[in-house]
C-alpha cells in the first residue's frame, strides 16, 4: 500500500472540508493547463484509458461491466442512470435515509417511473430484512436503488447486506456511490449489483465536470429506448463511445485531463484500499478531537462513514453557525452546513488532499473559534441525544 504524498493548498487557499468539490493536489490543478481537442486521437485515448482504469476498481468481475462517463454534475449522472437503465414499465424500491435518497425519489417522479419508498429518516440505515419484506410483499418491484454513503447525515449504508437480499430475491440493484466509490470497496465479484454511479470530484480527488456509470453490459444493451432525454441517454452515449471513442457532445476536456492525474495519484496511494485507510484515519482523528471539545456526532460510531461526519450544533446561546463558519474559514477551513430537517447541525468532510495532521489543525481551529465566540460548552441538545438513542435502540 502506497504512502500518500499530499500537496497542501497554496498560500491563501483554504481546505475544503466538504464531500466534493474538495481540496485537490497541485499536480491535478496543473493538468488543466493544456487545451485538448475533443475529436483528437490523444483525447480519445485518454477517454478510453479513463474508462478502463475505472473498471479496474471493481475487481475481477469487471469483464461483465462497462464504464460510461456523462457530462455534468453527479446528479446529472444519477438521472442518466435512472432514466436510461430503468425500463419505462419498471417499478423501483427507493431506499431513503437523507437528502440524496429523497432526490432520487424526486427524480423518479420527474421521469414518471413507478416507485415506492422506504424512508428511515436521518439517523438510521435501511436494513436487509426490511428490504426482503418489501420485495416479498410486492412482486412487481423489479429494481432497488440505494445510496452508498448518505452525505446529508454522513451515514454509511450496509450495501453488502442489501445487495445480497436484492440478489436473492431476483431483483436488480443500482447504487448511488457518488461519495464512496474510490475509497470503499465495491468488488463486482463480491457485491451483486447491476450498476453504480459516481463523480470525478469525490474520492478520486478530481475536479467537478462529469460523472460516470459502471453498469453490466447486458443492462446497457437492454436500455436502448428507455431514456426520455437526449443529453442524458446513457445508452446513446455508450454506443457512440464504443463506435467512435468520442463523447457525443462537447466533453469537459480539462476536467478529464485532471482526472487522469488524480487517477495516477489514487493508484500510487494504494488504490481503493489505500485511499480508504487515509480517509478513515482522518475521520477517527477529527471525531476524537471534536468530541474532546464537547461536540457530538449525529450518528453512533458503527454508522459513521469515512467521507463526512455530521455534528449537532451546540445549545450554548453564544453559538451561531454562521459566525462559526466564518471563524473556521478565517483559519483556513471551509466546513459544510447541515442538511437535516429535524435538528440544527453542521458537517466536516474527511476526503480530499488532507491527512491526520490537517485534521488536528481542524480541531485546533474549532477550539479557537469557540473561544472567539464565547461558547462555554459545545454540548448538543439533550433531546437530540435522547432521540438518537431511541432510534438506535
Amino acid at each position: 500500500m502506497g504512502q500518500a504524498k499530499l500537496d497542501p493548498p497554496k498560500l491563501g487557499e483554504p481546505y475544503l472540508l466538504t464531500p466534493g468539490p474538495l481540496t485537490t493536489s497541485y499536480a491535478t490543478k496543473q493538468a488543466m493547463l493544456r487545451d485538448w481537442g475533443s475529436w483528437d486521437s490523444d483525447f480519445r485515448a485518454m477517454t478510453a484509458a479513463m474508462r478502463a482504469q475505472l473498471l479496474e476498481m471493481i475487481g475481477p468481475g469487471a469483464d461483465d461491466f462497462d464504464c460510461v462517463p456523462m457530462q455534468g454534475s453527479g446528479t446529472f449522472a444519477v438521472e442518466a442512470m435512472l432514466g436510461s437503465l430503468l425500463p419505462r414499465d419498471s417499478k423501483t424500491l427507493v431506499l431513503v435515509n437523507g437528502a440524496y435518497g429523497q432526490r432520487i425519489a424526486k427524480t423518479m417522479a420527474y421521469l414518471n417511473r413507478d416507485h415506492v419508498v422506504i424512508d428511515k429518516g436521518d439517523y438510521m440505515p435501511p436494513r436487509g430484512d426490511e428490504v426482503a419484506v418489501a420485495l416479498a410483499a410486492d412482486t412487481s418491484i423489479s429494481h432497488v436503488v440505494l445510496v452508498h454513503c448518505e452525505t446529508s447525515s454522513g451515514i454509511l449504508n450496509p450495501v453488502e447486506e442489501i445487495a445480497e437480499v436484492v440478489h436473492a430475491a431476483g431483483r436488480s440493484l443500482l447504487i448511488d456511490s457518488m461519495s464512496a466509490f474510490g475509497a470503499l470497496e465495491l468488488q463486482a465479484d463480491k457485491v451483486p449489483y447491476d450498476a453504480i454511479v459516481s463523480s470525478a470530484n469525490k474520492c478520486i480527488e478530481g475536479v467537478p465536470g462529469f460523472g460516470f456509470v459502471i453498469a453490466r453490459k447486458a443492462m446497457l444493451e437492454a436500455s436502448n429506448g428507455n431514456a426520455q432525454s437526449l443529453s442524458l441517454d446513457l445508452f446513446d452515449q455508450w454506443a457512440a463511445m464504443e463506435k467512435t471513442g468520442q463523447w457525443r457532445f462537447t466533453p469537459p476536456t480539462h476536467v478529464v485531463a485532471a482526472f487522469m492525474e488524480a487517477l495516477a495519484q489514487h493508484r500510487a496511494e494504494g488504490g481503493v484500499a489505500g485511499r480508504g485507510v487515509r480517509y478513515a484515519n482522518n475521520r477517527d482523528v477529527m471525531v476524537a478531537g471534536m468530541r474532546d471539545l464537547g461536540f457530538e456526532t449525529l450518528l453512533k460510531d458503527r454508522w459513521l462513514s469515512p467521507i463526512i461526519v455530521t455534528f449537532f450544533c451546540p445549545t450554548d446561546p453564544a453559538f451561531d453557525f454562521t459566525r462559526f463558519y466564518d471563524a473556521m474559514k478565517s483559519r483556513g477551513f471551509i466546513i459544510y452546513p447541515g442538511k437535516l430537517t429535524v435538528v440544527d447541525s453542521f458537517r466536516i468532510g474527511c476526503i480530499g488532499q488532507m491527512d491526520e495532521a490537517v485534521m488536528r489543525d481542524v480541531v485546533a481551529a474549532a477550539r479557537e473559534s469557540l473561544t472567539e465566540m464565547g461558547v462555554a460548552s459545545a454540548a448538543p441538545p439533550a433531546a437530540a441525544l435522547e432521540e438518537r438513542a431511541r432510534l438506535a435502540a
